[in-house]
């Protein structure tokens, strides 16, 4: 369900415009998309950051413009405090669209409890999903993760219809023992050979 943001339009535009449209309480969006032109428009900060806080991507603009929008870019001020500037992008509801997802851990590993190590390898991941579909989040389950175990990209909990943009196989959470993880680690790492002499492309290079 999508959230409504209330726009004006706005005629001035560049940095100096948007800073004195920030002192008067509002925020600059940009709206593009589906072969029209970029619209330039602005909203109350205070409504953005509630929609921000709810967690939704896909807007019911009414005002200025009406129509259905994605939010596509979300920038913050240095402190991450103050959203400074939106970049939305039109949508239709049914139209299938590619977002990039949050992922949570969501119960108790007791892998961790057996004393072992819980690696949370990847905290996002790329969705392809209707606009009426977008997640906040999207869950790992890890209530029954025991040592050895892993949840790879084919376990995620999905809305209907939607499909991650990764390898099925790919590993998002994994659990071992923490020797197990130094030693995999130590692998993935080619260790360097004490007195290797150099290719002959490398040599070529110092000597450039």
């Amino acid at each position: 369900m999508s959230e409504s943001l209330e726009v004006v339009a706005r005629s001035a535009t560049g940095s100096h415009a948007s800073r004195r449209l920030r002192r008067q309480g509002l925020v600059p969006l940009v709206l593009y998309g589906h072969g029209e032109k970029c619209v330039d428009l602005a909203a109350h900060r205070e409504a953005l950051e509630a929609v921000i806080r709810h967690g939704s991507r896909v807007v019911e603009l009414k005002g200025a413009v009406k129509t259905n929008a994605l939010v596509r870019e979300l920038q913050w001020d240095a402190f991450g405090d103050e959203p400074l500037h939106v970049d939305l992008i039109r949508v239709n509801a049914s139209e299938r669209v590619k977002v990039r997802v949050s992922v949570d851990l969501k119960g108790e590993c007791p892998g961790q409890r057996e004393g072992g190590v819980l690696s949370f390898l990847h905290h996002e991941v790329d969705l392809e999903c209707t606009a009426d579909a977008i997640p906040e989040r999207i869950h790992a389950l890890v209530g029954h993760l025991h040592i050895g175990g892993s949840i790879k990209v084919r376990d995620l909990e999905l809305p209907k219809g939607a499909r991650v943009l990764a390898d099925a196989e790919e590993t998002v959470v994994s659990c071992a023992l923490p020797n197990q993880k130094a030693e995999e680690a130590a692998a993935a790492v080619e260790p360097e050979l004490i007195g290797r002499k150099p290719t002959e492309e490398g040599a070529a290079t110092e000597g450039e």
